[in-house]
């Protein structure tokens, strides 16, 4: 597939969808023109299911393991070590983390070439148990609304669970510690903003009825799901970049899913991420001060 040999093609990866090792690799290599952009150049941390969704799995951050030869290994200065990352520049090395028994590919913000500037922001909407998808996608456009009031684009995406992230396209400019410091005081707005709806306390217990606005993903070595990846889960969704015109209480996210993205990418008329790849933003200077006096 794609150049790759697929060991084991007829183990059964994601049960309730009935995909095998083969159909999964078939999956990414059918729609490598729509993933491989989001994955190029970006380090990646990976869940590995090597006996499938339904199995033992873990994140692999460092490649320390054997991985086929289209995967790129970089080499990345952390706290107290160099660190050695697994990069997917092509629909072959997308395939190869099939091969690897990796059902999960998760991205930094940055890319290789630039890999202290961010080049995204991305706010992740994390619901607790006992909120409604009408919700989330309330919340959702809420976010828009405030990065719109400091001028800024955005787009939204699903994350193959219940929430959505918001993604903000960035030149790279400014460094990790400044998109923190912006994601974290969007973050602290929203729940000034709407403090029964928005929380930033990470711990699960007491926030069953709130969104979490995850502002962590926008730290250094951290990650978030890339677009069109599968999720380890066992009716293999997957998360998928949406027009905002999309969000629908009426459709919910689990209609997307290996089995029926495929399809709706050839539907498609146009991407509906096509101005993300073309929008040139920064974040303001006095981004920060602005969302401290909202």
């Amino acid at each position: 597939m794609a150049g790759v040999a697929i060991s084991h093609p007829d183990r059964l990866l994601f049960p309730s969808a009935g995909l095998t090792k083969l159909d999964v690799a078939g999956y990414y290599a059918a729609i490598s023109d729509w993933i491989v952009p989001h994955l190029e150049d970006r380090p990646l941390t990976l869940v590995r299911c090597p006996e499938g969704a339904v199995g033992t799995c873990f994140y692999m951050k460092h490649a320390k393991v054997w991985a086929p030869e289209p995967l790129r290994r970089v080499r990345i200065r952390e706290k107290t070590k160099v660190g050695e990352y697994l990069i997917a520049d092509s629909a072959a090395a997308a395939v190869g983390l099939v091969q690897m028994g990796i059902l999960e590919v998760h991205t930094w913000n940055s890319r290789f070439a630039r890999i202290e500037h961010p080049d995204r922001v991305v706010i992740d909407l994390d619901p607790g148990a006992r909120v409604t998808w009408p919700r989330v996608i309330a919340a959702a456009r809420v976010v828009r609304e405030l990065l719109e009031t400091l001028g800024l684009d955005s787009f939204v995406k699903t994350t193959g669970g219940r929430g959505l992230h918001v993604v903000v396209p960035l030149t790279p400019r400014d460094d990790w510690s400044q998109c923190l410091a912006f994601a974290r005081a969007a973050a602290d707005a929203l729940v000034r903003h709407g403090p029964g709806e928005f929380t930033a306390r990470f711990s699960k217990a007491g926030r069953e009825d709130a969104i979490l606005v995850d502002y962590l993903r926008n730290n250094r070595t951290n990650t978030s799901i890339a677009a069109y990846s599968t999720r380890a889960r066992p009716d293999a969704p997957v998360s998928v970049p949406v027009d905002w015109s999309e969000l629908s209480p009426a459709r919910g996210p689990d209609r997307f899913t290996a089995c029926t993205v495929p399809h709706r990418l050839a539907r498609l008329r146009r991407d509906p991420w096509a101005e993300y790849w073309t929008t040139k933003q920064t974040i303001p200077r006095q981004a920060i001060a602005a969302l401290e006096r909202l």
